[in-house]
């Protein structure tokens, strides 16, 4: 998309992907090699999620749609924290780069706080028509116990 408006004025993508492709370039490299199908597969997924959870959203029409995958992609950056963390502690990265990544999470994290919030209060696309349409599906029963019938 070119011009004015569009997913790559918005700051808060820019930083998540530009965050990705560091991780992407710099930190999946480094680990060993029997961390190819776990900590770095797991690694890769989770933060590839975050600038693609805020475009999803970014494209959504309603700003509930918009806020909820924001939290997904929230929820993502935690997940790399966690895996960023596990590495940094099997000594997979060291002081200075655990360090440098934190700090980026900790403003990522924050600007899609911010981002949120904005979105909750700027309503974007609640007046247009259908924005009130909810569906709803009646749930099944679910079985809770440990007993059950024999087939």
């Amino acid at each position: 998309m070119t011009g004015d408006k569009g997913l790559e004025t918005l700051l808060v993508w820019q930083k998540s992907l530009a965050f990705a492709v560091e991780v992407c370039k710099t930190i999946l490299p480094k680990l060993p090699v029997q961390e190819k199908w776990s900590l770095s597969d797991q690694l890769r997924r989770s933060v590839q999620s975050i600038p693609a959870n805020i475009a999803e959203g970014y494209g959504r029409f309603y700003f509930q749609e918009s806020v909820r995958f924001c939290y997904i992609a929230r929820g993502s950056l935690e997940e790399t924290f966690s895996h960023l963390t596990l590495a940094h502690k099997l000594d997979y990265l060291d002081d200075e780069v655990y360090k440098r990544l934190n700090g980026q999470i900790v403003e990522l994290r924050r600007m899609i706080s911010g981002y949120i919030a904005f979105l909750k209060e700027s309503k974007r696309g609640a007046s247009e028509p259908g924005a009130n349409h909810q569906v709803r599906e009646n749930a099944p029963d679910y079985i809770t116990n440990t007993n059950y019938p024999d087939s």
